[in-house]
């Protein structure tokens, strides 16, 4: 985890690669609580091939970091920015804005709980590459990060000058996208998490009541919103109140 340097920023561990093609991807977290700044961090310290570079706790911070003005801090070694929207001395499309125009070369990756679609599209046209909403789960946070990786690899495979081919384009694009698609659980249709999926955004259930809406027993509705709810997608809780034996009953994480 990274040390308090200065005002306002923290600083990463200076001990990871800083040169060659193949070093990890180097993060910089814009985040003013300070709870989600470090969960972040950790998340990413969880991911190989990258390590986080600093955490800013405003966009002015993360601006000077991007700038090459905080001592401890290489802006060459930031190829990533997490990047909270709502921050206490401007929006994260400002900051976003700011960086375009500096010709900053960054990749951003939203992490907000901002769920506005004038937003999410605006954030989309000043290329941030992922949006990801609060609250999440390191499944959904890995699966974004796994997809970024793709893609700034597919891209540097190509090292014999300025020019790439379509086929590497498409493929680095496909890889991107991917990341987009919801997380799944291995051993359960696609269909039938999409059928749960829907179910549970009207409130949580239990796996006798999940049965009776899709259609299969409930050992077999037990077994799929286990399995949703080992893989982050879900979360088991008990439901209070019931005689007998407990009953748990399975909701949409968040």
């Amino acid at each position: 985890m990274p040390g308090i340097y200065g005002e306002g920023v923290m600083v990463g561990p200076a001990d990871a690669q800083t040169d060659g093609s193949d070093r990890s991807l180097g993060v910089l977290v814009v985040e003013d609580e300070e709870i989600a700044a470090k969960a972040h961090a950790a998340y990413v310290s969880r991911m190989d091939g990258f390590r986080v570079v600093g955490i800013a706790r405003n966009a002015q911070h993360a601006l000077a970091a991007l700038t090459d003005r905080i001592m401890g801090i290489d802006a060459d070694q930031i190829d990533l920015v997490l990047l909270d929207m709502n921050l206490p001395d401007g929006h994260g499309l400002m900051l976003v804005r700011n960086l375009r125009a500096r010709k900053v070369p960054v990749d951003v990756i939203a992490v907000t709980a901002a769920r506005d679609m004038q937003v999410v599209q605006e954030a989309l046209s000043l290329g941030v590459v992922h949006y990801i909403l609060k609250p999440f789960t390191f499944p959904v946070f890995k699966t974004k990060l796994e997809a970024f990786r793709e893609f700034r690899s597919t891209l540097a495979q190509e090292q014999g000058g300025d020019q790439i081919t379509q086929s590497l384009v498409d493929a680095a694009v496909e890889g991107l996208r991917a990341g987009s698609a919801p997380p799944r659980a291995a051993g359960v249709p696609d269909a039938v998490q999409d059928q749960i999926r829907t179910l549970l955004a009207e409130g949580g259930c239990s796996a006798a009541e999940a049965a009776d809406q899709i259609g299969v027993s409930r050992v077999t509705a037990r077994r799929y919103l286990e399995a949703m709810a080992d893989a982050g997608l879900l979360e088991r809780r008990p439901r209070y109140g019931s005689a007998g034996r407990p009953v748990f009953e399975y909701a949409t994480v968040g």
